[in-house]
């Protein structure tokens, strides 16, 4: 999982030469540290096929202002560097199976 920031995002997502499921969040969001293990899970079963960054809206808000998230948790799908798919809330593991599957299926 990387640590995105203002800075890096353009390179880490962007840039990326895979789909890159994107977590916004911030500490102190209890569904966004529920939705967190379920990430970190699915990552590692797709491993081979996205890769995932976590952005903390409150250290980085130009990033989250871009993509207008306003709450959180939001996840963003990116593709050849374009936001393809968004949810936001957490729709729990099947949910965000399913936005993975999409993306990855197109």
């Amino acid at each position: 999982m990387i640590d995105l920031t203002d800075k890096n995002f353009d390179q880490e997502v962007l840039k990326a030469a895979m789909p890159v499921f994107v977590d916004f969040w911030a500490p102190w969001c209890g569904p966004c540290q529920m939705a967190g293990p379920v990430i970190e899970e699915l990552v590692r079963e797709y491993q081979d096929r996205i890769e995932a960054g976590k952005l903390n809206v409150d250290e980085n808000p130009k990033t989250a202002q871009e993509y207008r998230v306003m709450s959180i948790p939001t996840v963003i799908i990116f593709k050849e560097g374009k936001a393809v798919k968004k949810q936001i809330g957490f729709p729990g593991k099947e949910g965000y199976r399913k936005l993975i599957e999409e993306v990855l299926n197109e």
